[in-house]
């Protein structure tokens, strides 16, 4: 019950005192609170929801949540990541699943699509046509077409500067350049197709230079060229200068022309995103930590190029690792790509290696280094020679009886 003091009574011949009033009014308004919290723990979960009238919370178009809904889009996914599309006037929903399903897209596809990147139904569906055309002069296919489209839906609907996209697809077709190579270029790095394309003339011109420059030859610059865009997608994106600076860097260490050649090959031209200074202080650890000359350095950097773009605590980090091992500074020197494992991949494969009495201590560490299928490889030898009498060696395995 509520305090009531409508008849509250007072001295005669005194006022009210304002500080009693102002002490009547904080417990009253303490009271209020409390019933009215009371009272909300009463209501149901949706009165309080339906009571969120925030000015911030947009209205959601409801043609565009049915349409969506009758596609078997999960609704909730869309609200929680990229809920602000569900509130613009402007949607294509059925548009779009028609451009899709005309491509070959089934309904399971229209719904992940819509789902992994549902501002697709904000594009308007002549953009949308266009675009559709533009990657189509590299796909053969409507089908092949489709299987991007699923694994890179942001790319393709990026619907913007299809002049750009144009310009740069006829340059790239015009170097004979496959179209797989540019489809996959699309799909993996769209920024580079979107900017004009006298940005990309000047990276693929650099690119031709330092090739020719490094003792390539001309009737093999395309197919050099093919392999570093398929296996870096993005070099267009790096500045002419990234890769004279860094190339330059290199050349003053004293690599020779056929050396920097092999970097920029095993490195995938992620040579062209290592600066200066950090690639210094990489090679200034390595020198020191291995006790090495400069030419022994050289050849680490030759068989390991992957050091050159490790930070510091990372190399310090699997130095220290294999230390731990037992491992010593002369083994990293026989197969300094050891570093590009690791330590919890070192120490695993170490591990497997001794349950068959190998001593990596005593022996090599190229049993150990390479991708997991070299390392299996490996391994398996091992074990086939432990079962293997040595005096016999084309005698039968034991068997588990045995």
């Amino acid at each position: 019950m509520l305090p009531s003091f409508q008849n509250t009574e007072y001295p005669h011949g005194h006022e009210a005192d304002p500080l009693h009033s102002l002490a009547m009014l904080r417990i009253t308004s303490a009271t209020l609170y409390t019933c009215s919290q009371r009272v909300k723990l009463l209501l149901p979960p949706s009165a309080s929801t339906s009571t969120d009238t925030s000015p911030s919370k947009r209205v959601e178009n409801q043609r565009t949540v049915d349409s969506l809904y009758e596609l078997s889009v999960d609704i909730r996914k869309v609200r929680k990541f990229r809920g602000w599309v569900l509130s613009e006037c402007s949607a294509y929903v059925s548009e779009t699943a028609d451009l899709l399903r005309d491509m070959g897209a089934d309904t399971t596809a229209i719904t992940h699509i819509l789902e992994t990147h549902p501002e697709a139904i904000l594009c308007r569906p002549e953009d949308v046509a266009t675009q559709r055309d533009l990657w189509l002069s590299v796909c053969p296919s409507k089908r092949q077409l489709m299987n991007i489209i699923e694994k890179f839906p942001a790319s393709f609907f990026t619907l913007t500067h299809h002049g750009n996209q144009r310009a740069n697809i006829v340059y790239l077709q015009n170097l004979r350049l496959s179209k797989r190579i540019i489809s996959k270029l699309m799909a993996s790095a769209p920024q580079s197709f979107s900017q004009p394309v006298e940005r990309n003339q000047e990276v693929i011109h650099t690119l031709r230079e330092i090739y020719l420059d490094l003792g390539g030859e001309e009737r093999n610059l395309r197919v050099w060229l093919q392999k570093l865009l398929s296996q870096n997608p993005y070099i267009l994106l790096r500045p002419a200068e990234a890769w004279r600076d860094s190339l330059g860097f290199l050349r003053e260490e004293g690599f020779t022309t056929e050396e920097l050649l092999s970097l920029v090959s095993s490195l995938r031209a992620s040579i062209a995103e290592l600066k200066p200074e950090d690639m210094q202080r990489a090679m200034d650890y390595i020198e020191a930590a291995l006790c090495c000359s400069k030419d022994e350095l050289k050849q680490v950097v030759i068989r390991c190029p992957a050091v050159l773009y490790y930070s510091l605590p990372t190399l310090l980090g699997r130095f220290q690792g294999l230390m731990d091992a037992g491992v010593t500074m002369d083994q990293v020197k026989e197969s300094p790509n050891v570093l590009e494992l690791t330590t919890q991949i070192v120490l695993y494969r170490i591990q497997k290696l001794a349950s068959y009495g190998y001593d990596i201590r005593s022996g090599s560490l190229a049993v150990i280094v390479g991708t997991k299928k070299d390392f299996e490889a490996s391994y398996g030898k091992l074990q086939l020679r432990q079962q293997r009498p040595l005096f016999n060696p084309v005698a039968p395995l034991k068997s588990a009886e045995d």
